[in-house]
């Protein structure tokens, strides 16, 4: 009795060895493996003008740029401003500079215009509190492998309020986000509702 347990146990040791030695190295079970799935990306955002009414005396200091899965984003720190911070954002044909009217060219198939209710000067002492020069690209900001992103310019700050040209691969929906001391511009890489 005591042999048959055991050869049985050994018989089945053996299966459960060559059952697992059947399995390649690199395969993961069929609950585990993955697969290459497109990402639900957020919808409805449109490409009409976007506007909140705020204002701050609190200067801008930085404009930044990011990738993300469905869209590229831009970021103007406004430090103190808190929750403050109004803005315009919008598609227009050109980028005209408020004050002398002139026409700064921006590279790609769309321009937003990006206005923040803040300007990039300290207002007491009329010092620079942002080092972008008119008509040139932002400073620090690097578009290199983005895929809506073609071209920014700062357009100047005039009267506290701060312009700036974002030029987009084509006209795409558009969020503005108002958070903690920054305006964030979200453009979405496509119209429809995944990105693969």
């Amino acid at each position: 009795m005591v042999r048959i347990r055991t050869t049985c146990a050994t018989l089945a040791l053996v299966g459960a060895t060559v059952g697992v030695a059947a399995v390649p190295a690199g395969a993961a079970p069929a609950g585990a493996q993955s697969t290459t799935r497109a990402t639900a990306c957020p919808t409805g955002w449109g490409s009409l003008a976007k506007t909140d009414a705020g204002a701050t005396v609190a200067p801008l200091t930085n404009v930044r740029t990011g990738r993300h899965t469905c869209f590229d984003r831009m970021v103007v720190d406004v430090p103190g401003a808190g929750s403050g911070v109004g803005y315009r954002v919008q598609y227009v044909d050109r980028l005209y500079q408020d004050g002398s009217g002139r026409q700064i060219p921006v590279a790609g198939g769309a321009v937003i215009e990006v206005r923040v209710s803040a300007p990039a000067y300290d207002p007491e002492t009329g010092a620079a509190t942002y080092p972008g020069r008119v008509a040139r690209p932002l400073p620090g900001v690097d578009l290199t492998g983005y895929r809506t992103f073609r071209d920014t310019r700062f357009a100047g700050s005039f009267e506290g309020e701060t312009q700036l040209g974002l030029g987009v691969r084509a006209r795409l929906p558009f969020r503005v986000q108002q958070l903690d001391d920054r305006v964030i511009v979200d453009v979405a890489h496509s119209w429809t509702a995944t990105s693969g």
